[in-house]
Formats: C-alpha cells, sequence, structure tokens
C-alpha cells in the first residue's frame, strides 16, 4: 500500500510512518520545509514538498490512501487560524484526495470535538456533538470530522475518523513536554486533586487503530480508541511524571476557581489584544477538572483492533527512554 501522510514531522505522524513501514507500506509524507523533510526521511517516508491547504492532488498520485495526522494542536488562540489549518486544511486535502483517486482517508480526530466543558462519562460514537461550541479547538475539530465523514463515498473513497483520548508515548511533545516544562519551573499545579477520571491512548494503540482502519471495509463513521482501563489524572500524570524522573508537587486549586480565573485571563488577553496565550486558558483548566472516558467496542468488532500496548509497558518504555 502507498500512504500518503500529513504531520509526519510531530509526535503522532513520526510513529504513524514508522508503524506503516513496519506493515510494509510505502510512506510519502507533506513537509513544509528543509527541517521537516529530513525528519520524515529519517522516520523512513520519502518527503513531499508542499503545505496543509494547498497540496496538489499530483502530489497525491499514486496513492492508495491518506492519513491525515496534521493539526493546530493548540489550547487557545483566535478562531480564523483554527479555522485555516484544521478546517479549511482538511477541506482541500479531502479534494486533493477525491481528485486523485485515493481510496481511502483515515483522520486523525479527537474527542474534544464532542467537549464543550463537562465531563464526558463513558461516552460511545452515538454522543452528538454539542450544540454549542465553547473552544475553537474542539470547535475546529468538530468541522473538519464532520467534513471527513461527509465525504465517505465521493469518488469511490472511504473515510474514517479515529478519536485517541490523550495521545502519549516516546517522543510526546504535548503532554510529557508540558509537564517536563511545568516541573521545573515550578508552576505544575492539580485541579481538584487530580480526582478527574481519564481514558488516554498509547500512540503505539493508535497506529494499530490506524493500520486496521487502512484494512477495514467500513467508511463514514467514528472510531473512539484507548488503552485499557481508566485512571484518575493524579495517577496517570503522575506516573508518567516518575517515568521521567521526575516528582510533581501536590499543590491543588479547586476546579470552579480555575476556571473562573482562566475565564477572567481570556477576556483580559482577548481585550488587549495579546497573541500570546495567557498562562491559563479556559480549555485547558475545563480538560484538567473534567472526567473524560470513552468506550471502544465498534473499533473492536468493526476494525478488529484492540490495545497491543498496556499502560503499564508504556510507561516503562519512557522510562527506558529516559
Amino acid at each position: 500500500m502507498r500512504v500518503f501522510v500529513t504531520g509526519g514531522s510531530g509526535f503522532v505522524g513520526g510513529h504513524v510512518i514508522e508503524a506503516l513501514r513496519a506493515a510494509g507500506s510505502e510512506v510519502l509524507a507533506l513537509a513544509r520545509s528543509e527541517r521537516s523533510a529530513a525528519i520524515v526521511r529519517g522516520f523512513g517516508a520519502e518527503p513531499v514538498a508542499g503545505e496543509l491547504g494547498a497540496i496538489a492532488a499530483e502530489s497525491l498520485a499514486g496513492c492508495d490512501a491518506v492519513v491525515h495526522a496534521a493539526a493546530h494542536v493548540e489550547a487557545w488562540g483566535p478562531w480564523d487560524v483554527f479555522e485555516q489549518i484544521n478546517v479549511e486544511g482538511t477541506r482541500q486535502l479531502l479534494e486533493a484526495a477525491q481528485h486523485a483517486g485515493v481510496r481511502r482517508f483515515v483522520h486523525i480526530g479527537t474527542e474534544a470535538a464532542l467537549f464543550a466543558g463537562d465531563s464526558l462519562i463513558d461516552i460511545d460514537e452515538s454522543a452528538p456533538y454539542p450544540q454549542r461550541q465553547r473552544y475553537p479547538y474542539s470547535a475546529s475539530k468538530a468541522a473538519a470530522e464532520r467534513l471527513v465523514l461527509q465525504a465517505d463515498g465521493v469518488e469511490a473513497m472511504r473515510t474514517i475518523v479515529l478519536r485517541p483520548r490523550l495521545v502519549w508515548g516516546p517522543r510526546d511533545t504535548s503532554v510529557g513536554a508540558a509537564i517536563e516544562r511545568m516541573a521545573a519551573d515550578g508552576s505544575w499545579v492539580w485541579l481538584d486533586g487530580g480526582r478527574a477520571r481519564t481514558s488516554t491512548c498509547h500512540v503505539d494503540n493508535l497506529c494499530g487503530a490506524i493500520v486496521a482502519a487502512l484494512q477495514a471495509d467500513v467508511g463514514g463513521k467514528a472510531y473512539f480508541v484507548a488503552d485499557e482501563g481508566e485512571r484518575t489524572m493524579h495517577e496517570f500524570l503522575g506516573a508518567m511524571a516518575e517515568a521521567r524522573g521526575l516528582q510533581l508537587p501536590e499543590r491543588s486549586l479547586p476546579g470552579w476557581l480555575a476556571r473562573a480565573l482562566a475565564g477572567a485571563l481570556d477576556l483580559l488577553w482577548r481585550a488587549l489584544g495579546r497573541r500570546t496565550p495567557p498562562p491559563l486558558s479556559p480549555f485547558e483548566a475545563a480538560m484538567m477538572s473534567a472526567s473524560i472516558t470513552v468506550r471502544t467496542e465498534r473499533a473492536r468488532d468493526e476494525l478488529g483492533w484492540s490495545p497491543q500496548r498496556t499502560v503499564a509497558e508504556g510507561l516503562a518504555g519512557l522510562a527506558t527512554a529516559g
């Protein structure tokens, strides 16, 4: 199989390239710069010069499938940036794939597409998009999902959305990096003592779902993917920190207070016209104080997928990687 990957120089995309290569696929990867080209080449992909939102159909010629892992993953910022990258970038990539005759399109979505601030407990794919989206990231990813699902069957292309919850693992540049930074500068604080419960998804388990989705004869659906079981934020993030040789302090704020502070900071930052994010955004405060757990029966039944990496194995791998 010949697969075109976006976001290949990032955390998830790099692991996707490696997993596809291990499965015997030929992989092409979008590269915006020489630096990105060198990174994806190191993972085993052939770099293709271009930029999300302006991908020529010719760049996808001969490809059997697209794995769309690129996204603007930020907790705060102007809507137009999220819309340009996450929504319009996805729309243009879908059109290019259709024109190129691509037969499979796997989009890396997120449970955040359904998140409007309240807890999401034991949800499956029947959970609806919220009537009112409160966060630009969530709103843009929901819009992108809709585009992908609506494109199923157009020009004979089948489309699938995978929704991993809290992706983690080696080379993590988001959750793990934030833990290290905040532990180092002394800014770490738990919300509600870290009691919120969460599903998680090791990057190897996500990659296994991607490989399964490329082979399954289904389309037009979203699938949650996650590790076995669920944990409190304190249990999981504390274990991640420990695997990195860090000890997180036990300082804690009530979730309601953190949300109020984040809301005030958001209003102030926007009134001042600041482009850099505030110390705490409404999205971050809500995500750290809400419980989010997901069910994965649909992916198991319809994609033939199951998580192959346990959380204990993943944590051991983080410790080994340093």
